[in-house]
């Protein structure tokens, strides 16, 4: 937690006041409500994972260039934590502002170990209360994956202030959301899955009433990561963007 040999010198009041300047570097950078707001706000949330930290750099500084500020790195290869961990690191100089999360979680125990490398959010596939139970201890935003309304109002019980919807694509499109808006006008939804970076695909979702979208693949062509083709990204973040804030 910092440097105390030189506070506990100090007289009692001023120790008081270099204790909550000291930066802790066991918890999360941003906070919840930051987190959350920064969703609502920029309205996209890119998804992405690659073994090569490297890449994932390029990508990370790529999409911040382009006006990202939520980013949702995914746990789905061997030693992902790994790269997470210097991923979060390196950003905290490179992309001072970028709100750094991890997906595809599916269990505590891997939230917790994400939590413990700096994680500002935590997302997956399905809805599991465990998770939930470390998240708010440790005030961490979860964004649990739902396909149900049943899923969807359990996650608001335990405190999930936005629901991913997923597969959105497959549970019904924007159709699906707009039908929950309507008995359940309060909710906050996050659609992952048959999210495309146009202006016909963003503008249903939005119109349908997503509070933001998690864009995987399609913002990451696979020959513009192969090439390092990292402009096009940022262009496509800028205009996804741009798209968005027509429809919010």
């Amino acid at each position: 937690m910092g440097d105390y040999s030189a506070l506990i010198s100090k007289p009692v009041h001023l120790q008081i006041k270099q204790f909550f300047t000291l930066k802790y570097t066991g918890m999360a950078k941003f906070t919840r409500l930051q987190v959350y707001q920064t969703m609502v706000d920029t309205g996209i949330v890119p998804v992405f994972y690659h073994a090569d930290i490297e890449v994932a750099k390029n990508v990370l500084k790529a999409c911040y260039e382009g006006g990202i500020r939520a980013f949702e790195f995914t746990n789905r290869g061997d030693f992902a934590h790994e790269v997470f961990a210097g991923l979060i690191k390196w950003a905290d100089s490179a992309c001072p502002e970028m709100i750094l999360g991890i997906g595809s979680i599916v269990d505590a125990p891997t939230a917790a170990l994400y939590i413990q490398s700096g994680a500002n959010f935590i997302v997956g596939p399905l809805l599991n209360p465990e998770i939930f139970k470390i998240c708010n201890r440790r005030q961490i935003a979860y964004s649990p994956g739902c396909a149900t309304v049943s899923e969807i109002g359990l996650a608001q019980e335990s405190g999930a202030e936005i629901v991913k919807v997923f597969p959105g694509g497959s549970v019904g499109g924007p159709s699906f959301v707009k039908n929950i808006k309507g008995p359940m006008p309060w909710s906050r939804i996050m659609v992952t899955g048959g999210v495309e970076p146009t202006e016909e695909n963003l503008s249903a979702w939005f119109r349908a009433g997503v509070t933001c979208v998690g864009m995987g693949s399609n913002l990451f062509p696979k020959e513009v990561l192969e090439n390092g083709e990292w402009h096009k990204i940022t262009g496509l973040c800028r205009d996804s963007l741009s798209i968005v804030k027509k429809y919010q």
